[in-house]
């Protein structure tokens, strides 16, 4: 029986696929796998029975990817799954960045009480006046799941759509619709766009991007919206920039202590995600993941491990080995089947930066001496029998 913990309410749709062999537990430490979504797992002990870890979300800054990749622990996330819940608020944001729609809203709810409110509307409603987005320039930063979507409907919307991506894959670019004009130098954005959203990953090269070297490059007015991680953008640098008119209006998903309040500032509660479409999404993948990873020891959608794919294990047995990437260990394996009279029929072995993944098919049930014989080959970090 696979036991399957949740550190966060995971939707049924997605709990419901898992067939009797899977079984839900309360205790971590007793988990095969587990399913999270914000829980903070950093400073979890993780047990050497712990095979995968999936997030029901993109983000995984909340798990450990070194340590458990150390372990063995494959971690997956589901990229795309809750791309139209964040482009829908995206694009609410945008308007909101360009009608002063809560202004007008929180005059009418202060002044609901005055019985000639309606004639006050017609000298109120000029201070609540804005732009609209047909026309405009919008930049993309980033052009995968979320971005693309926000860059096809920016052109539906009649904008001029910009989009920057120097690592966009082939299957974003088929999304893209060709309309959208990609830029191969991120200041070209900076310097052209009336609108500038964000949806790149928190990496070392990216935190901090949206600084006062790239405000310095913008047009005056240039309206910012970031639904995509809080630290991609510099608050102190912001709140200067939009204290002197360089950025008139600055949209995020990330409220925190320097901006919350801050004028000019429209911050909502993370609620890019927040749909219970998104929601199901996530977890109908995470947990299909999870099963083809257990049950197939297939890899789809690891951000420690790289994607691996034998399909459908039709073998005696199948084995699955976590290994450091360095040479000699594809010989050292099948030399260890080899010793015990074990034919390997088929093999996919993939690597990604200081880690790899092998899936082996062989003739014979695998016991627990070849196994003992592959776990004590030096760079073996974890050895699975599928099957």
């Amino acid at each position: 029986m696979i036991q399957v913990n949740c550190l966060n309410p995971i939707a049924a749709c997605g709990m419901d696929l898992f067939t009797d062999n899977y079984e839900k537990t309360d205790n971590f430490a007793e988990a095969d796998a587990v399913l999270v979504r914000s829980a903070a797992m950093h400073d979890m002990e993780l047990s050497d029975k712990l095979v995968a870890v999936a997030r029901a979300g993109a983000g995984v800054n909340n798990i450990p990817l070194d340590k458990c990749a150390e372990k063995g622990i494959v971690v997956f996330n589901t990229p795309g799954a809750n791309a139209n819940g964040v482009k829908e608020l995206v694009i609410a944001g945008m308007l909101l960045a360009s009608r002063d729609l809560i202004g007008g809203y929180n005059w009418v709810k202060d002044n609901a009480e005055d019985a000639n409110i309606a004639k006050a509307v017609e000298k109120q409603k000029s201070q609540y006046a804005g732009c609209e987005v047909l026309g405009k320039k919008l930049g993309v930063i980033g052009l995968g799941a979320i971005g693309a979507k926000v860059a096809n409907i920016g052109f539906r919307l009649g904008m001029e759509v910009y989009g920057y991506d120097p690592y966009v894959s082939v299957d974003a670019a088929w999304r893209l619709s060709s309309h959208v004009k990609h830029i191969t130098n991120v200041e070209d954005i900076y310097k052209e766009c009336d609108y500038i959203t964000i949806h790149v990953p928190a990496l070392d090269n990216t935190k901090g991007m949206l600084n006062k070297d790239a405000f310095a490059m913008m047009k005056d007015g240039v309206k910012i919206l970031n639904f995509a991680r809080d630290i991609l953008v510099n608050d102190d640098d912001m709140l200067e920039a939009l204290k002197n008119g360089k950025v008139a209006k600055y949209v995020t998903d990330f409220p925190n202590e320097k901006i919350a309040g801050a004028d000019n500032v429209i911050t909502l509660p993370h609620l890019g995600a927040s749909t219970a479409e998104s929601e199901d999404n996530c977890a109908i993948m995470a947990v299909k993941q999870i099963m083809d990873f257990i049950e197939n020891g297939n890899i789809k959608n690891s951000v420690n491990y790289p994607a691996c794919d034998a399909g459908i294990c039709s073998a005696e047995s199948r084995i699955t080995v976590c290994h450091k990437n360095i040479p000699n260990m594809i010989t050292q394996f099948t030399g260890a089947f080899a010793a015990k009279g074990i034919n390997v029929s088929d093999m996919v072995s993939k690597s990604r930066g200081d880690w790899a993944y092998t899936i082996l098919d062989v003739s014979k049930k695998a016991e627990d001496d070849i196994v003992s014989a592959i776990q004590a080959i030096d760079g073996v970090v974890k050895v699975r029998v599928v099957k």
